[in-house]
């Protein structure tokens, strides 16, 4: 990744984070992008900008020329700026990281569901994407060159009970990533979704994923992680670093002829 620059959503902690640290010590520049507070509607606290600027000096620290930016993926505007101070600052932006996004409101059958507790897991978790797709896919054409890769789910696969708007935004990141890489490919952009499955909670990315799922199904905290581990076929739940080298392999020109595909590193949970 020498002499690449990437921009990585959701960077402040969790998958954003490892992601960030990951494509640093290959050699990447990055912009690293939270909303870094709190978002109304959404009952547990999001990264914050002490966070956002712990992820940018673990980067430096490695050697990483980093731009940070506070931005909501629900603003399109917001986004736009995002992209226009990468390319002053780095003159390309060769890979976009499309982590940003939230696990609840969620825990109630579809029926319970309010119209702002869907509209807010679409518009992070599907419509954030597509945002910042569109404020760095013209850039992308016009180069002819460059790597999106979308954080969708396991749960853009199957479905989970009592999560139908994270299931129906996933699934729907999954469908956009098929066809942005279509509209893409003559443009030698290239588009691809991963997967992931249960991801622990690592302690030095501060994530908070998995315990929040466990908390809106009523698990108790001090068990989460072995109930999850059951459902487990490899009896493991996936590190931040495994989802990280993912990622840096689809942002790579190893993975060149991969476009639209689906990358799901789950240890053989949508196997079954």
């Amino acid at each position: 990744m020498e002499g690449k620059t990437a921009v990585i959503t959701g960077a402040a902690r969790g998958l954003g984070r490892a992601c960030a640290i990951a494509f640093a010590r290959a050699g990447a520049d990055l912009t690293l992008v939270d909303v870094a507070g709190r978002l109304p509607g959404i009952p547990y606290p999001l990264g914050s900008e002490s966070q956002l600027a712990y992820t940018a000096d673990l980067c430096r620290d490695v050697g990483a020329a980093v731009l940070v930016r506070q931005a909501d993926v629900r603003d399109l505007a917001a986004l736009e700026m995002v992209a226009a101070d990468t390319e002053e600052r780095f003159g390309a932006i060769d890979v976009l990281v499309n982590n940003a996004g939230i696990a609840a409101p969620s825990g109630k059958p579809a029926h319970e569901i309010d119209v702002d507790e869907w509209q807010v897991m679409i518009d992070v978790d599907l419509s954030g994407a597509w945002r910042a797709i569109r404020a760095v896919g013209g850039h992308m054409m016009r180069r002819r060159s460059g790597s999106i890769i979308n954080i969708a789910s396991t749960a853009g696969l199957v479905g989970y009970r009592y999560f139908a708007g994270y299931v129906a935004a996933k699934h729907g990141l999954v469908g956009l990533t098929k066809a942005v890489a279509l509209d893409y490919a003559p443009h030698k952009v290239r588009v691809n979704a991963l997967c992931p499955g249960s991801v622990r909670d690592d302690g030095g990315m501060e994530g908070r994923m998995l315990s929040e799922i466990a908390r809106t199904l009523d698990v108790p905290i001090a068990e989460h992680e072995e109930t999850f581990v059951q459902a487990q076929p490899m009896n493991a739940l996936i590190e931040p670093d495994d989802i990280a080298r993912a990622a840096l392999w689809l942002a790579s020109d190893d993975s060149r002829q991969m476009t639209g595909g689906v990358l799901t590193i789950d240890g053989g949970f949508t196997a079954r």
